[in-house]
């Protein structure tokens, strides 16, 4: 380039400068725009994202008070059909008491000796077969070995024989299990 006093040099650099900010301008223009369409699909996203996170609580706050009422009528049927098992049971019995009452006015007017315990005996099996009805039945103690799980010891007495030893000599008070579950221990004397 001349350079004349009158003339002014080129500035080249400026011309750099300026088509630097022109690009700049440009790209800014540009990522304002992909900037709005992020923002805007990530806007689209947080929407989709609260509507199901409200659906979901939704469901899951009837799913809540669904198992709620289940468990409350769950606890309801229980206790009537508590109730309602009891009430068998009683009228079950009744007819036992009838045939007592029966019998204690025999007892009274009746001097047959037999003709009372054929009626005891009567009763007694009738009592057996109740039982038996319901799933109770009799744990078996004289001659098994001594168990802490199934039988109560109330006390021990000297073997007679040496086959004796840690087995249930006599037994004190009657055990019972219903349904392979123990209701009452049978109280037993272990021979030692």
């Amino acid at each position: 380039m001349i350079n004349n006093d009158n003339q002014k040099p080129e500035p080249v650099e400026r011309d750099e400068e300026i088509l630097d900010e022109m690009t700049v301008g440009q790209d800014q223009e540009v990522s304002e725009d992909n900037l709005t369409e992020e923002t805007t699909d990530l806007e689209k996203e947080l929407i989709d994202l609260n509507e199901k996170y409200d659906e979901l609580n939704n469901s899951f706050l009837r799913l809540h008070a669904e198992f709620d009422n289940f468990r409350k009528r769950t606890l309801k049927e229980k206790a009537e059909l508590i109730r309602s098992g009891g009430e068998r049971v009683l009228l079950d019995i009744i007819t036992l008491v009838d045939d007592f009452e029966r019998a204690l006015v025999i007892l009274h007017d009746a001097e047959d000796k037999d003709a009372m315990l054929e009626g005891m005996d009567l009763i007694y099996s009738k009592f057996i077969s109740f039982l038996t009805q319901h799933g109770i039945k009799e744990i078996e103690a004289i001659g098994q070995p001594f168990d802490a799980e199934r039988f109560e010891a109330v006390t021990t007495i000297p073997a007679t024989d040496e086959s004796e030893k840690g087995l249930i000599v006599d037994c004190i008070q009657k055990g019972y299990e219903m349904n392979e579950k123990i209701i009452r221990f049978p109280k037993v004397i272990v021979g030692e």
